[in-house]
């Protein structure tokens, strides 16, 4: 079950970046963050992105 991660992954960006955010399931196994219809992060043969990836990633998509 993602959503523990994915709901913290969420947190962090409204309390980083004051950015909402919709957490919704995907397929089994997936793990994506989307910044409207752009990939920016994702889960992988290395396993999860890291927190900090995931807002850096955020933050990024939303100043390009």
């Amino acid at each position: 079950n993602y959503l523990p991660r994915a709901a913290r992954a969420a947190a962090l960006i409204k309390e980083q970046l004051q950015l909402d955010t919709t957490v919704a399931e995907g397929n089994r196994g997936e793990f994506t963050v989307w910044v409207g219809d752009r990939l920016v992060a994702r889960k992988d043969e290395n396993g999860f992105p890291t927190d900090a990836a995931i807002v850096e990633a955020v933050r990024a998509a939303t100043q390009a």
